[in-house]
């Protein structure tokens, strides 16, 4: 009685360690786009860039730039305050909002128009078609898109490659969107960018440009999870299906 008794305590106890393994928060999770706050403002902090704000918030970085008279390279600072929203701009007052140091004043920013018919800044040779797109990482998707996951997570060995999945340019590498982790996101032209999260080491840095297929880091693990790339591609702002674009494999 006493060894049944024993294989049954030994049983339960790997029930409920098993439980404890499958019951860690789903990592959907990650990629959600934060409310933008009632103030209709934002104080960029250190590290941040246009891109990674727009990105926080489900904006186009375009819309962001316009909103604020941002030229480009919509180069910012941290300490800088900048509106998020239109409605903001009617309602808040001049003397209440420093406007932005290297903001134009030609137009008041009291007339700038709602975000659906933002009048957008065009940019010099950004407008370069993405003809293809390469997968960022060998391993197979473990998460799918959905209106919680605003990507796929590919899964891999800890330390495997991450690669572009376009051509251009970094425009974010940092650590400072909650729940990404280390975090990267290319710009392949004005209208697409695409993001790499959850990055044990980078390769690339703000500014550099990447070619399809260039390594640009490597897999990490979302804090106890296993090892995944979360992959996102943004399509004027809004987060679209990578795995429509993506070619099947």
């Amino acid at each position: 009685m006493q060894k049944l008794s024993g294989i049954v305590w030994l049983v339960c106890c790997f029930l409920v360690a098993c439980s404890s393994e499958v019951n860690y928060a789903p990592v959907t999770d990650i990629a959600a786009i934060e409310h933008i706050p009632k103030s209709g403002t934002y104080r960029i902090s250190s590290g941040e860039t246009l891109y990674s704000i727009a990105w926080r918030y489900g904006l186009d970085y375009r819309y962001l730039a316009s909103l604020n008279h941002i030229s480009p390279p919509f180069h910012v600072v941290a300490g800088q305050r900048i509106y998020l929203s239109s409605q903001a701009v009617r309602t808040q007052k001049s003397h209440s909002l420093k406007p932005a140091e290297n903001m134009t004043h030609t137009t008041p920013v009291s007339h700038v128009v709602p975000v659906h018919s933002a009048a957008y800044f065009v940019e010099r040779d950004s407008n370069t078609p993405v003809t293809s797109w390469h997968w960022p990482a060998r391993g197979p998707v473990v998460g799918l898109y959905s209106s919680l996951n605003k990507g796929i997570n590919i899964s891999g060995l800890q330390g495997s490659p991450v690669y572009a999945a376009a051509a251009g340019q970094v425009v974010y590498s940092g650590n400072g969107l909650r729940g990404y982790g280390n975090l990267i996101i290319i710009k392949h032209n004005s209208t697409y960018l695409s993001a790499y999260a959850h990055n044990s080491v980078v390769f690339v840095k703000e500014g550099q440009r990447v070619k399809t297929g260039q390594e640009i880091a490597e897999i990490g693990s979302p804090g106890s999870r296993q090892p995944i790339l979360h992959f996102e591609i943004r399509r004027n702002g809004q987060p679209v299906n990578p795995l429509h674009y993506l070619s099947v494999r």
